[in-house]
């Protein structure tokens, strides 16, 4: 039962189901989800602790970047069944719709301190 209520926690703000939707389209950086989000670093970065400690993310390191994907093959019981659903959600939300559009013309090389 405490995986499952990790999960449901994780799903209950706002945010952190933009992150999973912006997600959905493509992998992305803090730095990134930081733009398109108007957060600070510190809190999306929180935000994806969160998500990664309840098996819905995953992260990479590529080169110079930390990549997020969504957790479509590692996850527990739970996570395969409820991703899936995610997807199907809030299809005509205005602010998903405004992430996703986001998500194609954000440019982690221009956004992003190589320092």
């Amino acid at each position: 039962m405490r995986n499952l209520i990790k999960i449901f926690k994780a799903l209950s703000d706002p945010n952190r189901l933009r992150i999973l939707k912006m997600l959905e389209v493509r992998a992305l950086c803090v730095c990134e989800i930081t733009d398109i989000l108007g957060l600070a670093a510190s809190t999306v970065s929180k935000h994806l602790s969160i998500l990664r400690d309840a098996d819905l993310i995953l992260d990479h390191k590529e080169g110079k970047w930390v990549n997020y994907s969504l957790n479509t093959r590692n996850g527990t019981e739970y996570v395969d069944q409820l991703l899936p659903l995610l997807r199907s959600w809030l299809p005509d939300d205005e602010t998903v719709q405004a992430d996703r559009a986001k998500v194609a013309k954000v440019d982690r090389n221009l956004i992003c301190s190589t320092n």
